[in-house]
């Protein structure tokens, strides 16, 4: 079967982009683009398979790391996926019920153990994840110019494609594991998430954090804002770090800061906030910028959200919740005082999640803190509402059970 027939036997395309490349049924050499949100590389060895291949030998291919390019039904592709799914349950399930071995706990010696912990569940949920992370994510489909799948009975997925991988202008290859989470992403987007702060809906795009859990927002929504800001009329300055969907900024901007300036690195956060304080009637009050962590100039009131957990992202879209060596947690501590007015207060918005399960401790962060010319002006607590807080089955029940979300109130030190 030739899926793409206008790039059979073709030199791969000398532009800056992966393309895959395997031999069909007569021995032709294929290729397609590789397009990967997550930045995943593209699998070395390729296959294509069909309804006749078994879940069995699915699952040993793609053990072995074998990208398996599905040329038959397109509802029999999701059967596939759901026995990989079933068939790696089972291999986690067989992988707890061994004890564990001790972990050592970063930067200790060599010699050093640490017993069964929080710490240790964390490693071991990681390693999983990211093994049925790479392994589901070898189910790969085809896909036309447009984002439609050229297969039977495939459901019409263009306008999740277009918006969250724009134009392609050509042929490429994607995972169905991808595929399904930009058609969940669509669905939320058309849909909404109520913020009851704002009084209304905001849609999330693809690969931008959504605030479903919503303490954090909350505790934006309702702590005093600062003296300084209050009395500064329309000369009022706010920083959102990290905007994100823009959320934030947007509370901020309702409760009546003349100003909001929103940064982030990434462009698909930016286009979210965008959209998002268009549909609010906010852009007026709010600006955008891409930029790392500060704009110049200074502000009565700096909001930062950094992801929570200090660990290394495996792929681009782990970056809102893992903040590798706690790099934008630190960064928004050591400049925050060079940035804030007289009387300003910068606000950090922060699970102890980490702390529970031993990632960093309460007395790292206090010594941050210090160490960046600021002291604690006071703290508001929430207690998170999702549903994994009461989950007893999650293998890190015992510390989200008893998860708090804070938001610090920041001040520079007296020189």
């Amino acid at each position: 079967m030739t899926l793409f027939p206008s790039t059979a036997s073709a030199a791969v395309p000398a532009k800056a982009h992966s393309y895959l490349q395997w031999r069909d049924a007569d021995d032709c050499v294929q290729q397609a683009r590789w397009c990967s949100l997550a930045d995943s590389p593209p699998p070395q060895r390729v296959q294509m398979v069909d309804d006749g291949l078994s879940a069995d030998t699915a699952f040993r291919l793609a053990n072995e790391g074998v990208g398996l390019l599905w040329c038959g039904d397109y509802q029999n592709a999701r059967l596939m996926m759901q026995a990989l799914v079933r068939r790696l349950d089972v291999q986690a399930r067989r992988q707890s019920s061994k004890k564990p071995k001790a972990k050592a706990k970063p930067g200790s010696t060599a010699d050093e153990s640490r017993p069964q912990s929080m710490y240790a569940a964390f490693v071991q949920q990681r390693k999983t994840q990211a093994q049925r992370a790479r392994v589901l994510g070898l189910l790969l489909l085809p896909f036309d110019a447009d984002h439609s799948v050229p297969l039977p009975r495939a459901a019409d997925v263009r306008e999740a494609g277009a918006q969250a991988r724009g134009a392609i202008g050509e042929h490429y290859v994607a995972s169905l594991r991808e595929l399904q989470g930009l058609i969940g992403a669509h669905q939320w987007r058309k849909k909404g998430v109520y913020i009851p702060a704002l009084k209304a809906a905001i849609s999330p795009h693809y690969g931008v954090f959504s605030p479903v859990r919503g303490e954090y927002v909350d505790l934006v929504a309702d702590t005093a804002l600062p003296a300084c800001l209050k009395s500064s009329g329309k000369a009022g300055v706010a920083f959102d770090i990290g905007t994100g969907s823009g959320v934030l900024a947007a509370v901020l901007a309702q409760r009546g800061v003349r100003q909001v300036v929103a940064t982030d690195q990434q462009d698909r956060a930016l286009a979210c906030a965008s959209d998002n304080l268009a549909l609010l009637k906010l852009s007026p009050r709010v600006q955008l910028l891409s930029v790392d962590l500060f704009p110049e100039g200074l502000a009565q009131l700096i909001v930062c959200n950094p992801p929570w957990l200090p660990w290394p992202a495996e792929s681009s879209l782990e970056h809102a919740v893992y903040d590798p060596d706690s790099r934008m947690l630190r960064g928004f501590l050591s400049g925050l005082a060079a940035h804030l007015s007289p009387g300003g207060e910068g606000w950090l918005i922060l699970s102890d999640l980490a702390e529970h399960l031993d990632l960093r401790s309460r007395e790292e962060l206090l010594g941050w803190i210090h160490e960046a010319g600021l002291q604690v002006l006071g703290r508001s607590d929430a207690k998170p509402q999702h549903a994994r807080a009461s989950d007893e089955s999650d293998p890190l029940f015992a510390a989200r059970s008893v998860e708090l979300t804070s938001l610090w109130r920041l001040g520079a030190l007296a020189a």
